[in-house]
């Protein structure tokens, strides 16, 4: 204890510091200041106290959490002291109670940590003594022995200890004495004892001065007039049976309760016996409680019995006859139990979000619980429903503390309304409840998910660039930033060139857009991963495949490989006269380089000098004879077929096919000889031919040796398109292939075209089959047909191959 400038202000501080498994920390630390002090008064250095810095006061957003609504002390958490924040007044503060303080607690934050504070309000003497009545009557019969006595209200001062009552002056004193009994409660009885008989005659009044006197400094004192009326012959005063009485009560009891009957008795008789009974209770709730029959002694009840408010009650009861004799005596009623008080739930500090990657154990509620009731009905347990990550555990006596029991995870519930339900072990229990909303806060731990493991999209080639191709889509279980998403093309290579170069993917939509036109026939598919980040940190990522499709469109026309138009001379199929109905004149034959039904390819015979003579194959191209050859159709035909193939639009080529109808090479010459050409074509084409009948010769002599024929033969036939200067490969769709000669075409047919860049020196190389013949006719070579025809003979053999090499 020590002495304060103030005033007799004392401070005591106890600091008991513990730690628990929970990690709170817990402290108690206690002050003791007077009374009535002046608003802003240091009541102690809570920081010091309690070993603790500024900053972690500020940091931790230390604050006072009482249960009561009246705060007389705040925190100045700047300077790390407690304030009295309004005056305080003991007396009504305390009104029933000796020692008198205030219990709140002190909380801080981050981590969360309390401390427990009492505040001793210490007594200054501020009150003076004072008496119910301002005067008491007494009738005195003048035959009351010496000794008689006669109770008196005793004085109250709401100060305690020194500063209550310390004691009576009754003056004057000529015939009676005051007489102060010390009960074992503390309080006082003031009688006043006869010394000195009475007499009427000489005085019928008396008039005394009570006076009480505190023990403060400076002394205060408070007076009662005492008026004595003498009266005449009553000698008995009235006795109780027992001195004191005992009753109990259950509370919340019924007013009109009848609680206890006292008994007392008197020896006179008449008016003098007649007892009345009264309560003597001064300044306290006892009268407005109970009440007693003035007649026959029996103490009832007018008020609300509440066990929380007093535990027991001492009614002083006074008993008097009509000549003023008084007796006293005490009734102690005890107040039993009931569980009425459901208990109480207070939320000292809590957390309105929390982290999914929370650990376990951390806290995030603190709750204090009391319940008023005594015994088991105050006995309080506290759960929480069962099925989620959350448990309550008992930190210290009526506090416990809400803490994470296993991992959170926000993708599961980002929300948790937690119900805490505390009941007591009362008959019947009563319990109460209190619902805590708690908010998950999302951490960055799901990566994109696409929508599919792999996608597949189809473009039609020859397409816009910045075409819009397909749209790849990933999503996120995070929240906010962390499930944003980011598409980014990762970096590979497509024949060689970035794929950067082929497509390009939208970062915020995930659509990929054609960088470039494609061209079904240099690049048919290929493909790349697209890379989903989300927006995180660190960001998480996956990928996944796509496929790009390119899709034939029928830009390509058909390409005629034969018969192959030259520019200078003509080609001619020679049909003999004699020739059936569906003999073949030759066949048509053309390739499409796109694919599909775009390759699909019908021939048709556009004009013809003599229609009903030939027919072209819808599908196949062959040109045959569709009745009997006569004498009467002319020998030059010339036919126009067109090729188209199947795509929409359709694209087409044509090609010209010049027909000899004759059984003689001379006949021929005659029909074609109305074609001129100039001297320097005709010389070269006079060459040609005699250089072909060499060709032809030598065939004939070397046929002995087949095998090396053969092979010659297959040598020419995979130069087919190579010499051709056309970059495509045949197609032939299902059905109308005669690579082998099992199509719809009789024999295999070989061809082989050679050009150069002057067409009047190109060489026509091509296999036919030994019932056919081809003709490459000039005006100018008349003297090298007749040498021909000398060899049909040779080629009208059915088994000998033949290749024949013509100049033009």
């Amino acid at each position: 204890m020590e002495k304060i400038s103030e005033g007799t202000m004392s401070r005591q501080v106890l600091l008991f510091i513990s730690l628990f498994s929970l990690g709170l920390v817990y402290g108690q630390v206690s002050y003791s200041i007077p009374e009535e002090m002046t608003k802003g008064s240091l009541v102690g250095n809570i920081a010091q106290d309690l070993g603790l810095e500024i900053k972690r006061l500020v940091a931790g957003k230390a604050k006072i959490y009482t249960r009561n609504s009246d705060v007389y002390v705040e925190l100045n958490r700047e300077r790390g002291v407690l304030l009295v924040k309004e005056r305080i007044d003991r007396e009504a503060l305390c009104t029933e109670t000796a020692l008198c303080a205030l219990h709140f607690q002190i909380i801080l934050e981050n981590p969360m940590e309390f401390y427990s504070v009492a505040v001793q309000i210490t007594d200054i003497n501020d009150n003076a003594p004072t008496f119910e009545k301002s005067e008491m009557k007494f009738k005195i019969s003048e035959s009351a022995i010496v000794g008689a006595k006669f109770v008196l209200d005793r004085a109250v001062d709401l100060d305690v200890g020194i500063n209550s009552v310390h004691g009576y002056d009754l003056k004057p004193s000529d015939n009676f004495a005051l007489k102060v009994h010390n009960n074992a409660d503390g309080n006082k009885n003031v009688e006043m004892v006869l010394q000195k008989p009475l007499d009427r005659e000489k005085q019928e009044q008396i008039s005394l001065v009570l006076t009480a006197v505190d023990g403060g400094e400076p002394q205060m004192t408070g007076t009662m007039l005492i008026l004595i009326t003498v009266l005449d012959v009553n000698d008995n005063a009235p006795v109780f049976t027992q001195p004191t009485y005992k009753a109990t009560v259950t509370e919340n009891s019924a007013k009109g309760t009848v609680v206890a009957t006292v008994t007392a008795r008197d020896a006179d008789q008449g008016s003098n016996g007649k007892i009345t009974y009264s309560i003597t209770n001064t300044l306290d709730s006892v009268r407005k409680i109970f009440e007693i029959n003035e007649e026959n002694g029996e103490v009832s009840l007018i008020g609300d019995i509440d066990f929380e408010r007093s535990k027991y009650y001492q009614i002083n009861l006074l008993a008097s006859d009509d000549g003023g004799l008084t007796d006293s005596c005490k009734l102690i009623v005890d107040v039993q139990d009931v569980n009425d008080n459901k208990p109480e739930i207070n939320i000292m500090s809590k957390s309105n979000v929390i982290s999914e990657d929370a650990k376990p154990n951390t806290v995030v509620t603190m709750i204090n619980i009391e319940d008023l009731d005594s015994g088991e009905n105050g006995n309080v347990k506290c759960f929480v429903i069962e099925n989620i990550p959350f448990s309550l555990k008992a930190s210290t006596n009526n506090f416990y503390s809400l803490v994470t029991d296993s991992e959170l995870d926000r993708e599961r519930s980002s929300e948790y309304n937690i119900t805490v339900t505390c009941s007591d072990e009362g008959v019947p229990s009563l319990s109460s409840s209190v619902t805590l909303t708690l908010q998950i806060s999302d951490v960055n731990d799901n990566a994109p998910v696409f929508e599919r493991s792999s996608y597949e999209a189809y473009i039609v080639e020859n397409n816009t660039p910045g075409l819009s191709v397909f749209t790849v889509k990933a999503r996120d279980a995070d929240w906010n930033q962390n499930a944003r998403v980011s598409y980014i093309l990762e970096d590979s290579s497509v024949n060689g060139v970035p794929v950067s170069s082929y497509v390009s993917v939208s970062a915020d939509s995930g659509v990929i857009h054609a960088v470039r036109s494609f061209d079904y026939e240099q690049i048919k598919d290929f493909h790349f991963r697209v890379k989903a980040q989300d927006g995180g940190s660190p960001p998480l990522t996956s990928n996944v495949t796509v496929k790009i499709l390119i899709q034939d469109q029928n830009d390509n026309p058909p390409q005629v490989l034969y018969p192959v138009q030259t520019g200078g001379s003509m080609v001619a199929e020679m049909v003999p006269r004699s020739a059936d109905v569906g003999y073949l004149v030759t066949k048509v034959v053309a390739v499409d380089v796109d694919s599909g039904q775009n390759a699909w390819l019908s021939y048709k015979l556009q004009k013809a000098t003599d229609r009903a003579l030939f027919e072209v194959g819808l599908q196949n191209g062959e040109i045959r004879t569709i009745r009997q050859v006569t004498d009467k159709d002319a020998v030059k035909q010339r036919l126009t077929v067109i090729v188209e193939d199947n795509g929409q639009p359709s694209r087409s080529a044509t090609v010209v096919v010049n027909v000899a109808v004759a059984d003689s090479f001379p006949e021929v010459l005659s029909e074609f000889t109305d074609f001129p050409h100039d001297k320097e074509y005709n010389d070269n084409l006079t060459f040609y031919l005699v250089l072909a009948l060499a060709v032809v010769s030598f065939l004939f002599i070397t046929c002995l040796v087949v095998i090396i024929s053969v092979k010659i033969y297959r040598w020419r036939q995979s130069r087919v398109l190579y010499q051709s200067n056309l970059p495509v490969i045949p197609y032939y769709p299902p059905r109308y292939s005669d690579t082998l000669g099992t199509g719809t075409l009789q024999h295999v047919y070989n061809y082989e075209v050679c050009r150069t860049t002057d067409s009047r020196k190109s060489d026509c190389k091509f296999g036919r089959a030994g019932s056919q013949n081809v003709l490459i006719m000039d005006p100018s070579s008349t003297g090298t047909m007749q040498r021909i025809q000398n060899e049909k003979s040779i080629l009208d053999e059915p088994d000998s191959p033949l290749e024949v090499s013509y100049v033009m």
